[in-house]
């Protein structure tokens, strides 16, 4: 067993690599189940459904105007399907890559006086993840 620490983790949304800015991804897979219990049985049975997902994105605001988190994240809110590409043990060849179209749900900002502005992006994953490794 490989443990890997989250330092290397690198993320890019739209074709921003937002990776300088975060501090923390969460990549969340789930799936629908339907229950298909008939008579007789005396526990549940259930069949897999649909898959979904959802994630977000935190880190450290940084006033860069073209590239930071604010001018990449805010106009994406609501506004269309994009790729975010996730690679929880950084670049490189052969590491795990997943890629999924998704749409950005919010974008929060948080200001807290005796601390640093720090933001955070939600996300609603749309169709298949593509989990190729890195070529």
């Amino acid at each position: 067993m490989a443990f890997v620490h989250g330092k290397g983790t690198a993320v890019t949304i739209d074709g921003d690599d937002l990776s300088a800015y975060a501090n923390s991804v969460t990549f969340t897979r789930t799936a629908d189940t339907h229950d298909v219990t008939t008579f007789g049985k005396n526990s549940k049975v259930y069949a897999p459904g649909l898959k979904d997902g959802t994630g977000s994105i935190e880190g450290i605001y940084d006033s860069t105007a073209m590239s930071g988190p604010s001018a990449v994240l805010r106009p994406l809110v609501g506004a269309a399907v994009v790729t975010l590409i996730y690679r929880p043990e950084g670049t490189g060849t052969g590491k795990p890559e997943a890629e999924v179209d998704v749409l950005v749900n919010s974008f929060e900002e948080s200001a807290p006086v005796a601390d640093m502005v720090t933001w955070t992006a939600e996300f609603q994953m749309s169709d298949d993840i593509d989990d190729t490794p890195q070529s």
